[in-house]
This record gives C-alpha cells, sequence and structure tokens, in this order.
C-alpha cells in the first residue's frame, strides 16, 4: 500500500474517528501535528452540526476543513465553501409525512442551529451530544427559514423503524440510513461524495491523493471516491463491501493506527 502520494485525509466522526463515548482520542491531536507538518488537509466529514463537530475538534478547528450535516454544509475556518438546502415543498411533503410515523423525533438542521419541538425530555437529552445549537419550537411545520437537513431519531433501530416509510422520497431526495438509530433526508446532491468532490476539485486532488475512513451508509459515496478507503471493523456491512481496505474499530484507534503509517 503506497501512501506517499496522500495530500488529504477525510474522516468520519461518529463510529469512526469518535469512540463509543463520542471522544477523540488525545493520540489523534499528536498525530494531526504529523499531518500538518506534511502539507497533509484533514477534513471532518460528519452527519453532525457544523457547531458540534467543531466543538470536538476545537484545539485544530483553524487548521481543517468541516464537512457537517452528511455533506449539506462544508466550511473552512469562516468560510462557507458549500450549502445545499431542501426546497420548502419537500420539506413539508416530508414533514407530513413523519408525522404518521409513530416513536420518531424529527430534527430541522439549519447551517448553526437546529429545530425541534421538545416532546420529549429524553430525546432532547440525547439530541444534545449531536447538535450543541438548538431551539425548541411549537410547530415544525410553522417553520419557514432555510432547512439544510431533516434528521430523523428512532431509539431502537432507524434502518427498521424509519426507512421503510420515507424511502419513497428517493426517487427525488437523498434519504440515508445514518447511523443506529438515525436517519437524515436531503437534497439530492447534499450527500458527502458530493461536498469531497467539490472540495477534491478545488484542491485539484485525484482519488489516489486522497486517504477516507468510514463506518455507515452516510459514507459510501465518498468512500467510492477514494483509492483508499477504510471501513472501520465496526462497519456496516455495505461500508466494508465499498471500502478498498479496513481497519480497527473506533474504540481501538483504527483512524490513528493508518495515519500512523502515513506520517512515518
Amino acid at each position: 500500500m503506497d501512501l506517499s502520494k496522500i495530500k488529504m485525509v477525510v474522516s468520519d466522526m461518529d463510529g469512526t474517528l469518535l469512540n463509543s463515548n463520542h471522544q477523540v482520542s488525545d493520540q489523534f491531536f499528536d498525530i494531526f501535528k504529523g499531518l500538518k507538518s506534511q502539507g497533509i488537509t484533514f477534513v471532518a466529514a460528519s452527519g453532525r452540526q457544523y457547531n458540534s463537530i467543531v466543538d470536538k475538534l476545537a484545539s485544530i478547528k483553524d487548521d481543517i476543513i468541516v464537512i457537517a450535516e452528511n455533506g449539506g454544509f462544508a466550511m473552512k475556518q469562516n468560510t462557507e465553501i458549500l450549502a445545499t438546502p431542501l426546497d420548502k415543498n419537500h420539506v413539508r411533503d416530508i414533514l407530513k409525512t413523519l408525522n404518521e410515523i409513530p416513536n420518531i423525533h424529527p430534527v430541522l438542521c439549519g447551517k448553526h442551529q437546529a429545530y425541534l419541538t421538545g416532546k420529549s425530555n429524553e430525546f432532547v437529552s440525547k439530541l444534545a451530544e449531536y447538535y450543541t445549537e438548538f431551539e425548541i419550537i411549537d410547530d415544525l411545520l410553522a417553520f419557514d427559514s432555510e432547512v439544510i437537513k431533516i434528521a430523523i431519531y428512532h431509539f431502537e433501530s432507524s434502518e427498521q423503524y424509519i426507512y421503510p416509510f420515507v424511502k419513497h422520497f428517493e426517487d427525488e431526495l437523498k434519504v440515508k440510513v445514518s447511523g443506529e438509530n438515525w436517519l437524515d433526508i436531503s437534497n439530492i446532491n447534499a450527500h458527502k461524495g458530493y461536498a469531497l468532490t467539490k472540495v477534491m476539485e478545488s484542491y485539484n486532488l485525484k482519488s489516489d491523493e486522497v486517504m477516507v475512513f468510514g463506518d455507515y451508509n452516510n459514507d459510501l459515496e465518498m468512500l467510492a471516491l477514494s483509492d483508499f478507503g477504510f471501513a472501520m471493523e465496526n462497519a456496516h456491512p455495505n461500508v466494508k463491501k465499498v471500502a478498498k481496505y479496513s481497519t480497527l474499530s473506533n474504540d481501538e484507534n483504527g483512524v490513528e493506527h493508518i495515519l500512523k503509517m502515513l506520517i512515518k
């Protein structure tokens, strides 16, 4: 495995760079210094809110690119790279469908703030891990500002209890089971692969110059863009099929394990 051409490293957050306690290891921040010294750009690509990603990577936030909301929004420092919002008619149609699904918790995701109804205190507590900036409102259907993504949570399984009810939107929108409990609906071009393509174009990078790490279905498009795509040991079976390589689990510092080889 010849890593000599790598100029960019792209990593998902939950289930990948973050361990099961949603923490970034101290080891990663030490390795990041090596990446930076070798001129290798780091990209954090997550379904999380922009502010939540930056909060996890606060000490290096000015030196990285952030792809947030599954590719619907991307920033470098204070410069917006892209934003791909949902059409308001789509937002309305999705919310009407979601109103018919039991035991789910929808969230409207803006660029820097999320919106929810607050009907479940248990869910509000859970949301705070992924969305550091959010507001509780009375009626999601009455919300009239820009929506980048609609995230939906189920305490047992998003794939089993949400996806069957919303898969018909796939003809016009991007519908992604993005985690065991989360499903995201966004603009057809709002996915990590589209955002990474734009970033790679701006840096004039080819597939053999980019390394990508992921664990879930929302990582599939960006993994396919790289000659050095790594599936975590804890990855969804779909990810293991697409990724060309594999590494240790997120709790075993699988990302760091490969990056140590890169910076040697």
